[in-house]
């Protein structure tokens, strides 16, 4: 190997060290045993048409480890449709979308995790928790976001963690490390942006109050604003269970 080529791979290695640095002392920030909130949801298609929806988000267990449950509230027609999301370490999650009105519930096949989740611009994988252990990191370099000096780290799913998303592009502000956004990509296609707003300090946690995700190719985006949240709330780990997910619509 050359001199310049083994300059090139130190840097190489060196820019991935310290981008996995970055997302590992963002996640340690950001870790809690359990999350609960409201929320609502206004989803815009291409032509504007608003729908509402409210859901509840139920979490216990940290990054990687995590169990997370879904419902949604209002409208009457979606009211107590629910998604039960189990996260994993070393692959990637398990899901089951229960329906009331069929009085069914059904796994997620991997095939359809790109899908949209009910009407809102979340694919089902978007609702998985990202674990810093299950992706390569590059560090692209700083770029301001909302006013905001940020990293900029490229982030590529391992062989473990398969994904409908090839690589994506994600901002990290400096001061706080948090993320403002991420662009997710399928080769050169930008698929999803999503936006982190309104961040808040909950029990020493900085929490963004506001995402919004929009669908590159379908023109639409959904805005969900977070109300009531709480950390490290006293769960039961029989709350996260498919019995429960059908016995609490």
């Amino acid at each position: 190997m050359s001199k310049l080529a083994l300059l090139l791979a130190t840097a190489a290695v060196a820019a991935a060290q310290d981008a996995r640095q970055i997302m590992q002392d963002m996640q340690n920030r950001q870790k809690s045993d359990s999350q609960r909130y409201q929320g609502w949801l206004r989803v815009a298609d291409a032509k504007n048409k608003i729908t509402e929806k409210r859901w509840t988000y139920d979490r216990i267990g940290t990054a990687g480890q995590s169990k997370v449950v879904i419902r949604f509230t209002e409208p009457a027609e979606v009211k107590g449709v629910a998604l039960r999301v189990v996260n994993h370490p070393d692959r990637a999650s398990d899901q089951w979308m229960w329906t009331p009105s069929l009085q069914r519930d059904r796994r997620i096949a991997f095939q359809d995790r790109s899908t949209r989740f009910f009407g809102t611009d979340f694919s089902f994988e978007d609702l998985e928790e990202r674990d810093v252990d299950q992706y390569d990191y590059k560090l692209l370099g700083s770029e301001r976001v909302a006013g905001k000096e940020c990293w900029k780290v490229e982030s590529r799913p391992k062989k473990t963690k398969p994904s409908q998303y090839t690589h994506g592009h994600i901002w990290v502000e400096k001061d706080r490390l948090v993320i403002l956004q991420i662009e997710s990509f399928k080769g050169d296609n930008l698929i999803r942006r999503i936006k982190y707003t309104d961040y808040q300090n909950v029990q020493k946690i900085w929490t963004p109050f506001q995402i919004e995700v929009e669908d590159i190719g379908r023109k639409s985006r959904t805005t969900l604003r977070t109300e009531k949240l709480e950390y490290n709330v006293p769960m039961k780990d029989d709350r996260f269970t498919l019995q429960a997910l059908r016995r609490e619509s």
